[in-house]
């Protein structure tokens, strides 16, 4: 099989320091479409790695998939590499400049898979109704150090243990935080909402007084019409009863000269 080896883009001095087991052999760095690959299979995987403390055969299983794909990658290279970009990601997230995380490549597939094991943990919550601290550490450990030598683990295994919980805890806050950030946008996107709704009816009413004001003015204006014509019809019959009364009188006045001659 042939397998693609890029060399286009440098991610981290880390993906390559230490993955070849401490030989001190210098493999090929991770390319963008390689990186994309292992997020992708990393996120199809994520839920089993909440669901287990040994997490071996999951890096096993990403290896053999990436393999499958045409990218050789040993399960500790993998468990690296998602470190680093981890890493990367809680550096992005820290940082309120938006340009800032545009500089890290991989930020939106990183932020796909926090935010769906967000939506994990919400349903978790809200199926139990309170969320065992236990059960969480259990569901957000990511890394274990199961590939060490069994002397070196019981030697150290009070500070791994140490270590893994302040990391769990930490990614643990990460979500509830994230989860609060989520909650608080909803609330400003029905708030904004609501302001336009208010606008609009604001402005609705206004534009119906309007209406009313004209159809009111236009009324008054038509009966100021009405009743200036009407003032000029009886002021023109006034004028012709007077007319009629004065020809009456001089056919009376007419009429009693022709009688006294």
């Amino acid at each position: 099989m042939e397998y693609h080896l890029h060399h286009q883009e440098q991610d981290l001095a880390g993906d390559v320091a230490g993955s070849s087991g401490g030989g001190g052999e210098r493999l090929p760095q991770w390319s963008p479409a390689e990186t994309r690959e292992f997020l992708s299979i990393r996120a199809e995987l994520d839920q089993c790695f909440a669901e287990t403390k040994r997490n071996k055969r999951l890096w096993e299983e990403i290896s053999s998939r990436m393999l499958s794909k045409g990218f050789y990658r040993t399960p500790e290279q993998c468990k690296s590499k998602w470190k680093n970009l981890l890493t990367r990601f809680k550096g992005s997230e820290a940082m309120d400049d938006e340009r800032s995380r545009q500089t890290f490549p991989y930020y939106e597939e990183m932020k796909n898979i926090f935010s769906r094991r967000v939506e994990r943990l919400h349903s978790l919550e809200k199926e139990k109704g309170v969320l065992d601290p236990e059960e969480v550490k259990e569901k957000q450990e990511e890394d274990d150090d199961d590939g060490r030598m069994k002397k070196k683990k019981n030697r150290k295994r009070g500070r791994n243990e140490g270590e893994e919980r302040g990391r769990v805890l930490e990614e643990v806050a990460w979500a509830l935080k994230e989860l609060a950030r989520r909650q608080k946008e909803r609330e400003e996107r029905w708030l904004q909402a609501a302001e336009r709704r208010d606008a609009e009816r604001r402005e609705a009413e206004f534009e119906l007084r309007r209406v009313m004001e004209g159809i009111h003015e236009e009324r008054a204006a038509m009966e100021k019409r009405w009743r200036e014509r009407e003032e000029e019809r009886w002021a023109r019959q006034e004028v012709r009863a007077e007319r009629r009364d004065r020809i009456i009188a001089n056919i009376f006045a007419r009429l009693d000269g022709d009688n006294d001659d």
